[in-house]
């Protein structure tokens, strides 16, 4: 995983995600139908007989691209049924039921409403959480707490954020669970429910139809050395991220630039976007399209599976927004649409 987005990573370890952690006509190719102009026309402007009517199109060729259509569709459908798969694992990102930022100092933690943190589940002590400038933070339980870390009793002792090998350390009271994240400088707490009200209502994601058009042959140019852009997070922290080129595609006889981020040279290119449905349509801080290494000067921007982050699935999540570069002056009809919140 990523070292910056390893805490806002795929795995929804953490709460904090680049998951997997991110202004009008619709672009459908309308360019390519302003060149299907009438040749009879055309020709006709020019003083020209208009050539004799081209002979029908081939049938072998006809059903191999139905059958590539189908093919294509079918590909999109099975990528949506495992996403949602993913989404209603009890350990997945609408799992989240609490959270909340930690200041330096120290914090009485548990249900009951007399704590500095209250949490939305277990005893009503948990215990204090101590927080140093400089340093770990401490957790040290009540004595009649019942809490565990990794399967065993839990006697107190440091505690290790998502940026930490090993790390997160989860305190355990049953399913439930504690525990800390950072970004950047500042401390967050999460809190975890396998029988979390979200999941339990969860019944999918709202999305454009597929639209095979929205599958985009892009110009990839690789940046030597790869650049640096900052993010900023649903918190607004802010982010420093590797950018290692950029993909370059027209619509509408428009050209576009979009700036993918990645950990390391070979890993797949995460692109943060936004366009002129977000915030109506489609979720306002950004959609995450997840797109393999390119090899050679092409890359394929497939915006069917443009998917919502996971901050538009659990407002207990931090994610990056869109930077300025990834604002496409579009409606991108293709992908998630927004997903209502349970709360």
């Amino acid at each position: 995983m990523w070292p910056v987005y390893a805490a806002i990573g795929r795995a929804p370890a953490d709460g904090v995600s680049w998951a997997r952690f991110p202004p009008d006509a619709h672009a459908s190719m309308k360019h390519v139908r302003l060149i299907a102009v009438s040749v009879s026309a055309v020709l006709a402007l020019a003083g020209c007989k208009p050539a004799q009517e081209s002979a029908a199109p081939d049938a072998d060729a006809v059903a191999a691209t139905a059958d590539t259509d189908q093919a294509y569709l079918a590909s999109v459908e099975q990528w949506r049924q495992e996403r949602e798969a993913k989404l209603r694992d009890p350990d997945g990102w609408l799992s989240f039921t609490g959270s909340g930022q930690v200041a330096i100092g120290r914090h009485r933690v548990g249900s009951a409403g007399d704590n500095d943190i209250v949490v939305p589940g277990g005893p009503a002590h948990w215990g204090v959480l101590t927080v140093p400038a400089d340093g770990a933070p401490v957790f040290q339980p009540a004595a009649d707490a019942g809490l565990q870390v990794d399967g065993k009793p839990f006697a107190g002792g440091p505690l290790l954020t998502q940026l930490d090998e090993g790390g997160p350390t989860g305190i355990h009271s049953g399913a439930q669970r504690f525990y800390l994240v950072r970004t950047g400088k500042v401390y967050g707490w999460r809190y975890r429910d396998p029988e979390s009200p979200a999941l339990k209502a969860f019944d999918g994601v709202p999305h454009f139809p597929v639209d095979p058009a929205w599958r985009i042959e892009a110009k990839w140019t690789a940046f030597e050395p790869a650049r640096t852009l900052d993010l900023v997070t649903t918190n607004g922290t802010i982010e420093p991220a590797r950018v290692p080129g950029q993909a370059e595609f027209e619509l509408d006889g428009q050209r576009h630039v979009l700036l993918p981020v990645q950990e390391e040279e070979g890993d797949e290119l995460f692109f943060i976007i936004a366009d002129r449905t977000s915030g109506r349509e489609t979720y306002g801080g950004a959609r995450f399209l997840y797109v393999p290494a390119p090899e050679g000067d092409t890359v394929v921007l497939d915006f069917n599976r443009a998917q919502n982050p996971p901050c538009a699935l659990n407002g207990h999540v931090v994610c990056p927004t869109a930077p300025p570069e990834n604002r496409l002056p579009l409606r991108i009809t293709a992908g998630e649409k927004t997903y209502p919140l349970a709360h």
